[in-house]
């Protein structure tokens, strides 16, 4: 299916409006990297809880570029994703992906240029000495027994890095790392676990666990979308088949237990949620369903994933989602999550969540 000219006007018209919401943003307060809004407002001094957004910023500015090869740009991406270059031996957090992928990949994927590839390289190998060989994981920034779904997203980079230098012990260690999270974050019915515990002396697999969903068992819907969008990525990288049956059995949880308008709240087990909207997995979602619907050797998923998608940005670049009708309101996507449980960045803008959507409104206009 491809996007009818009622939703590329709206994509375009969304672009055009990110341009001017994150001009604003850099010119008003340059060189900061804030991760959600309060009230629609950026800069306040609310908790970060870890430092993993500051690839982002950078990442639109590439897709402002991109679609308008306006040099403003282009010069502001390469000034951001300078300002994290230091970020790359950064051992603390397991988001190196996040930042790294989002910039420095794009940039590279521009101009070719070696030296911005050493350092993508340098990040994920950076990433991959998380590694716990008791329990084949990657450990999350949490604690050393810890394994979020999160760095599903991340662990493209190690495998990336490990592709361009031929490091076999890389290879292996992205490959373990998504075989665990496979095992033991993945339910049967496709719904996913936030984290997962293991002893450290034994590498023995104890407990689901969650920081950002309503209990251990229940199905937080960034995670899945993380899980979604990730499993696609490593198999894309692999051609390993488990990974993409992992991806599509998300992908049918999302499908099924969202509804009709394709945004889910914060939690799909979460009995009379508070909110009804978490904008930043949906818009997650629709760009990994995209990803899903070109990975996918069956013609008929692959129009359910596409058609899926298109459903979900048609409705994020409408007036309920989209903040070009809410005056003063600084950032893209209304309606996003950071952290229910910590009061942090609720129903309010998130720097990944407008990322996400600006990648997804990219691909559905043929320019990603």
């Amino acid at each position: 299916m491809t996007p009818s000219s009622e939703l590329r006007h709206k994509c375009n018209a969304a672009l055009d409006f990110a341009g001017r919401q994150l001009r604003h943003l850099i010119e008003t307060y340059p060189d900061t990297f804030p991760m959600y809004t309060q009230a629609g407002k950026w800069m306040h001094g609310g908790e970060a809880w870890t430092n993993w957004c500051e690839g982002f910023l950078g990442g639109q500015l590439w897709l402002l570029y991109r679609h308008t090869r306006d040099p403003y740009w282009r010069a502001k991406a390469e000034h951001y994703s300078r300002l994290i270059e230091h970020r790359k031996t950064d051992r603390n957090v397991h988001d190196l992906g996040f930042l790294f992928w989002s910039t420095w990949k794009r940039w590279y994927d521009l101009t070719g240029d070696p030296q911005i590839n050493r350092v993508v390289v340098e990040a994920g190998q950076t990433l991959s000495l998380r590694f716990k060989e008791q329990g084949q994981y990657l450990r999350s920034f949490v604690a050393e027994e810890s394994l979020f779904i999160d760095i599903m997203m991340n662990v493209g980079i190690i495998f990336y890095a490990a592709q361009q230098t031929g490091d076999a012990e890389m290879w292996r260690k992205a490959m373990q790392h998504s075989l665990t999270t496979r095992r033991y974050l993945v339910r049967g019915d496709g719904s996913t676990a936030h984290e997962g515990l293991f002893n450290l002396k034994t590498g023995e697999f104890i407990r689901q666990s969650t920081h950002q969903g309503w209990r251990d068992d229940s199905s937080w819907a960034r995670g899945l979308s993380w899980a979604l969008y990730g499993f696609g990525t490593v198999y894309s990288f692999t051609r390993d088949a488990r990974f993409l049956q992992t991806a599509e059995l998300c992908a049918q949880y999302y499908i099924e237990h969202t509804p009709a308008h394709g945004v889910p709240p914060n939690d799909w087990t979460e009995p009379n949620p508070a909110l009804p909207y978490e904008s930043s997995a949906a818009a997650i979602a629709a760009s990994g369903l995209l990803n899903l619907a070109r990975l996918t050797g069956d013609p008929a998923r692959s129009l359910l994933y596409r058609d899926y998608a298109l459903r979900i940005v048609d409705t994020l670049t409408g007036p309920e989602f989209l903040a070009s009708e809410t005056p003063g309101w600084e950032g893209i996507l209304k309606h996003g999550m950071y952290h229910q449980r910590k009061g942090l960045g609720v129903d309010e803008s998130v720097m990944w969540g407008d990322y996400f959507f600006l990648e997804a409104v990219c691909k559905v206009l043929g320019e990603e």
